[in-house]
């Protein structure tokens, strides 16, 4: 994942687009690979992220859409997002 980062941000992209860039990793590198998306992001690189792990997603994200059966249901804010009690009930497995 972090190879297929790096190679995307060779031709120093003004977007970068990142499609679940946590499948199939180990805990420990999935927070690395959030880490590095973040520092991306503080550089200037608007990073378009699509990412099933909504907890991980919301905390590096401005803005969010969420999308159920390939249409928007949410959008805003990130921060605001994780604080609304639809998300936290269906997303984030919180009551």
């Amino acid at each position: 994942q972090m190879l297929a980062i790096g190679r995307g941000l060779m031709p120093d992209p003004d977007i970068l687009l990142l499609d679940e860039p946590s499948l199939g990793l180990a805990p420990k590198l999935v927070q690395e690979i959030f880490r590095v998306v973040r520092k991306i992001n503080e550089q200037g690189v608007t990073v378009l992220l699509v990412e099933q792990n909504a907890r991980l997603a919301l905390r590096v994200s401005n803005y969010a859409y969420v999308l159920e059966t390939g249409r928007i249901v949410l959008s805003g804010p990130a921060d605001e997002l994780r604080r609304d009690p639809r998300v936290k009930k269906a997303y984030l497995g919180e009551k």
